[in-house]
């Protein structure tokens, strides 16, 4: 059974947990960033990190610094660090400023592995990529500008702490070198290329039905990337061929995702339930999901297209639907519906990994604009009762 928690009455930004899991940092669609602490059952509130001016867009928790780093809308991004107090001697948050030099708001960020730097998406159609400068105390960027045409809306960092890959509002999911020859060793040739200075393309993949690219993610070896956009598809990456399958699903967009091995994805979003995806280089399918709504309330269900699918299942939905296609008016109770067979009742607005065993990840974590944290054993996966999306060869 997966792990239910009600963080807040408001919508969960982004999360991100310390390296023990014994506390998350979140973003409750405000300027602030909250630490929580688990006790029991729940999770209290014990830290509050207050810099921005405006609403936090993301968040990431770097497990071996034990390092904040946060963005906003402001502009901004700000590295937290614990220090001890000069006056109390207690360990306390200390920010530190990143010169970021963009102009519109920051969407996204994320640490590289090895953690001397990080990488900030903006809307101001440029990446910045941050490093430690020791003799200013304080974090320089250098932006990733070209061919970007509109808003960047996530990345996601290769294993070899290198290449970056970058989903935008131009409908493309890129691989860009971001490489720093201040701070990175020269990187081992990948399947990716093998001359890597900053700023080299090396890969552009167009979202086949022209939706924005929510989401990237690099398998865990960084040999396959994946890409989900709004055309609700997700599309998978060999960049040796290149070879790109594409699976199309019924249901809503994907916004965030996560590689739990080298054949498995679990992705979630505005259907509010994480789905898993499965395959290898033969072929990817639909797998399954992690929300198994069968043991729920067969009443709620909508019957669209045959299939069990979250927000398709609304009662508000199927009153409409059954108006239109039976010329039925639903009974009172229906038409009042509108509490979702799912465990999540709104979007999903993360998914991050939770529990390693080696290099697999054995659970998730998601959290949503129903204020709702939930973690997830992977493979709890229940077949979908709709039909499996089918991948297409392209």
């Amino acid at each position: 059974m997966p792990e239910i928690f009600t963080l807040a009455q408001a919508p969960v930004t982004c999360h991100s947990f310390s390296a023990d899991r014994s506390q998350i940092a979140v973003s409750l669609n405000s300027n602030d960033a909250q630490i929580l602490s688990r006790q029991g059952n729940e999770w209290v509130s014990t830290v509050t990190l207050s810099e921005h001016d405006k609403l936090i867009t993301s968040i990431d928790w770097a497990p071996n610094s034990n390092r904040i780093v946060t963005c906003s809308q402001d502009r901004n991004a700000y590295v937290w660090q614990e220090q001890p107090d000069p006056e109390t001697g207690r360990l306390v948050w200390k920010p530190t400023l990143v010169l970021l030099r963009i102009n519109r708001a920051a969407t996204d960020v994320r640490w590289s592995p090895k953690e001397d730097k990080f990488a900030v998406a903006s809307g101001a159609r440029a990446i910045a990529i941050c490093s430690f400068d020791p003799e200013n105390n304080w974090w320089v960027s250098k932006l990733l500008k070209k061919p970007i045409r509109s808003t960047v809306l996530s990345v996601d960092w290769h294993p070899n702490n290198v290449l970056l890959a970058a989903g935008s509002a131009d409908m493309k999911a890129r691989v860009f070198s971001a490489y720093i020859k201040e701070v990175d060793e020269r990187p081992a040739p990948t399947v990716w290329g093998s001359k890597l200075p900053f700023n080299t393309i090396c890969g552009e993949y167009t979202s086949p039905a022209g939706g924005w690219v929510h989401t990237v993610g690099f398998s865990p070896s960084g040999d396959v990337l994946a890409f989900a956009s709004h055309d609700s598809s997700i599309n998978i990456v060999y960049p040796g061929g290149p070879v790109v399958y594409n699976i199309r699903m019924s249901s809503l967009p994907l916004v965030s995702l996560t590689w739990t091995s080298e054949d498995t994805i679990v992705a979630a979003g505005h259907d509010c339930r994480p789905l898993v995806f499965s395959g290898s280089e033969a072929g990817w399918q639909e797998a399954g999901t992690l929300d198994d709504a069968s043991g729920k309330s067969p009443d709620s269900r909508s019957g669209f297209g045959g299939s069990s699918v979250g927000r398709l299942k609304a009662g508000a939905f199927a009153t409409f639907r059954d108006a239109d296609s039976r010329g039925q008016s639903s009974s009172g109770s229906a038409a009042t519906d509108t509490k979702l067979s799912t465990i999540h009742q709104n979007t999903i607005t993360n998914v991050r990994p939770y529990e390693y065993r080696g290099n697999n990840i054995t659970k998730v974590s998601t959290s949503g604009v129903d204020g709702m944290l939930v973690i997830w054993d992977v493979n709890a996966v229940s077949a979908l009762t709709s039909r499996l999306g089918a991948a297409h060869l392209r």
